[in-house]
C-alpha cells in the first residue's frame, strides 16, 4: 500500500478503476512522458500525509511535468509518481475488520468552500497540516455531502474489495475520487491512517454511533485476533 504504483498496479490487475500513471525513478528519471495527457498529477512516490504535494504538482503540460519530476527526485530524494487528474469530490472511507467481511463506516469528504469554481480541487501538504491556509481557502473534513445511493454502493462494494485484496487487518482508510457523473476512482490506500480524537476515521465512527472510547476497544480486539 505505501508503494503508490505498485498498488495501482496490482487493483488494476483486479478490474478496480485507477487513474492512468507513470513511474519516473531516481535511478532512471524520465525524459518523455509518452502517452500521459494533460492536466496531470505529480507526487512522490512512496511518501505518506501528503508530503511532497503542493499546488506544482497539478501540471497542464509536459514541461512543467518534468521539472516536477526533478524537483522530487533532486530535492525530496523520492522516486516519482505521474498521474492523470481525476476532477472531482475527495471521499475518504474507513474499513474496519479482519478476514472476509470488513466493515465500511460513512464516507468523509474534504471540503474547499473558499477556493474559486472551476479551480483544481486536492489535498496539499499545507491543505492538510496548515491551519491558516486551511482558514484561507475555507478547507474543512466533514461528514460527506449526499451522495447517490448507487455510487454509495459502488464505492463501499469497492473499498471493501480493496480491503481484502491487499489482506488488510484491524483498520483503513481508502482515498477515492468521485467524477461528476458518479465514476468511482481509487487514489491511495492507508493500511495505518491518523485516528486522533477529531480524525476522519473517528468522526466516522461516531456517525455510526461508536464513541472514541468504544473505537479504540474495538482497533485493540481487532489487533488481538
Amino acid at each position: 500500500c505505501k508503494d503508490k504504483g505498485l498498488s495501482k498496479k496490482i487493483l488494476s490487475f483486479h478490474r478496480i478503476r485507477i487513474p492512468k500513471f507513470l513511474i519516473s525513478s531516481r535511478k532512471w528519471p524520465l525524459r518523455v512522458l509518452h502517452g500521459m495527457k494533460y492536466p496531470a498529477f505529480i507526487k512522490p512516490l512512496g511518501l505518506e500525509a501528503s508530503e511532497g504535494i503542493a499546488q506544482m504538482s497539478f501540471v497542464e503540460n509536459e514541461e512543467d511535468a518534468l521539472e516536477r519530476i526533478k524537483f522530487i527526485h533532486t530535492s525530496l530524494e523520492q522516486d516519482a509518481i505521474i498521474e492523470e487528474y481525476i476532477e472531482g469530490r475527495e471521499i475518504y472511507i474507513g474499513v474496519m475488520g479482519n478476514g472476509g467481511r470488513p466493515q465500511v463506516l460513512p464516507p468523509r469528504e474534504l471540503f474547499f468552500e473558499e477556493v474559486p469554481e472551476g479551480e483544481p480541487k486536492f489535498a496539499t501538504f499545507k491543505a492538510k497540516w496548515d491551519e491558516e491556509y486551511r482558514k484561507r481557502w475555507g478547507i474543512k473534513n466533514k461528514n460527506a455531502a449526499a451522495l447517490d445511493p448507487v455510487v454509495l454502493r459502488r464505492a463501499n462494494e469497492m473499498c471493501k474489495k480493496i480491503y481484502r485484496i491487499f489482506e488488510m487487518k484491524g483498520y483503513a482508510r481508502i482515498d477515492l475520487r468521485i467524477k461528476p457523473d458518479g465514476e468511482v476512482v481509487f487514489i491511495e490506500a492507508n493500511p495505518n491512517p491518523s485516528i486522533e480524537r477529531d480524525g476522519d476515521f473517528a468522526r466516522s465512527a461516531e456517525k455510526l454511533g461508536l464513541s472514541y472510547d468504544r473505537l479504540m476497544e474495538k482497533v485493540i480486539a481487532l489487533a488481538d485476533q
